[in-house]
């Protein structure tokens, strides 16, 4: 059904970088999404209101959330394919965690809402009714959730779309929702105990408050500016590293404008005898690779590296060895050393993780006194700097 879908809706369904294609997945996946919560909340409204059953209708209204969820999400889809303009050169595509926010707190507020309804079930339960046709409205919307949490999670992963993923995510969580209150409506009707529907409907609020909660937080990550995916990062670094004369790679950065709008910037390093004509060729043969195959806008900077002095050879090996010893995190990249009269400069750059945890003190008076150990005249010079991304091996 999904590849059926797939084919009737969407024009040139493999060029899924085309953020034209991109939004017509999405807008698919929301408009199916959308008709199938109504209709699944139209028949358990009736189901519920007709048997007294307030853990159906809170499920009722779990399915309603969900179809709001939709809209939110068309819309988003939509706003997020508006072309760069004067204000925004960056595009408008995080509206897509915007929106994703909104529906978030949405579900927070109908799960207190229900939640508040069924501890009043609780307290004071009313008789429900047992029917059959309540069993089939709930098993249907089982059957209807299962395929829905498949048909999200396909799309989701061929546009790469977190938003989709977390809907299919959500159909599964429903299917379990649902399932419990199956459970309960057949034990009410063969226990007689009243009270376990409004049990069982404090379990479902309880299930959409936990769920809302953990999708407001996966959405306002990217919106904060979260630390690339460690796939991207070793992606971009066998990229780079692929192309001739490329010694090394750092001070990755990776900014995120919304899904299919990621711009990022790096240092590679060269070796200093290159001709830079050469050198900057490189580059942008690296740029263009980036944008025209993955999409993604790449600022590089050029780093020259002295590889013909053995001296800056061997205490480079060293410094990278002993950075790891001391922990495996940090990294050392841009040495240099300046000879003088008196005494010589050893200069480099020491990268710590963000939220590093260990003494940075401790960490750079060991590698300052390593410097001094190598020899007696090196002045350690050292920068400390955050890494943005994981620490990108040198190539040997």
């Amino acid at each position: 059904m999904t590849q059926l879908l797939i084919k009737l809706f969407i024009r040139h369904p493999r060029e899924t970088k085309d953020p034209a294609v991109r939004t017509a997945y999405g807008n698919l996946a929301s408009i199916v999404g959308m008709a199938c919560n109504l209709l699944l909340c139209l028949g358990k409204l009736t189901a519920g209101t007709l048997f007294g059953s307030i853990a159906i209708l809170a499920d009722a209204l779990n399915n309603l959330s969900d179809a709001s969820s939709n809209v939110v999400s068309l819309i988003g889809f939509r706003l997020a394919a508006k072309a760069p303009d004067e204000k925004h050169p960056y595009g408008h595509a995080r509206y897509e965690y915007l929106a994703g926010l909104v529906v978030s707190v949405t579900i927070l507020g109908i799960g207190f809402s229900l939640l508040k309804e069924s501890v009043v079930k609780v307290l004071h339960p009313g008789e429900v009714t047992f029917s059959w046709l309540s069993v089939a409205v709930l098993a249907v919307s089982i059957a209807v959730k299962f395929w829905m949490s498949g048909f999200n999670r396909t799309i989701g992963r061929i546009i790469d779309s977190e938003t989709l993923i977390a809907t299919a995510a959500d159909s599964r969580n429903d299917v379990l929702t649902t399932g419990a209150v199956l459970i309960s409506t057949l034990l009410c009707s063969v226990t007689g105990w009243a009270r376990l529907d409004g049990l069982m409907g404090v379990g479902v609020a309880g299930f959409i408050l936990w769920s809302g909660w953990g999708l407001v937080m996966d959405t306002l990550s990217p919106l904060l500016g979260e630390s690339p995916s460690p796939e991207l990062v070793k992606h971009i670094e066998r990229k780079v590293m692929s192309y001739p004369g490329v010694l090394g790679v750092h001070d990755l950065m990776v900014h995120d404008y919304g899904p299919g709008h990621q711009f990022a910037s790096l240092h590679i390093e060269f070796p200093a005898e290159t001709d830079p004509l050469k050198a900057h060729d490189v580059i942008d043969n690296i740029e263009n690779d980036f944008l025209r195959n993955d999409a993604l806008q790449v600022t590089i900077h050029y780093d020259p590296i002295v590889t013909a002095d053995a001296t800056v050879g061997v205490l480079r090996t060293r410094l990278a060895e002993k950075a790891r010893q001391l922990d495996p995190q940090l990294s050392v990249h841009d040495l240099r050393i300046v000879p003088g009269d008196t005494h010589t400069n050893v200069l480099f750059d020491l990268a710590f993780p963000a939220g590093y945890t260990g003494n940075k003190d401790e960490m750079l008076a060991a590698m300052c006194q390593f410097v001094t150990e190598q020899n007696p005249k090196y002045s350690c010079v050292v920068k400390v700097e955050q890494s943005y991304a994981s620490a990108l091996p040198d190539k040997q």
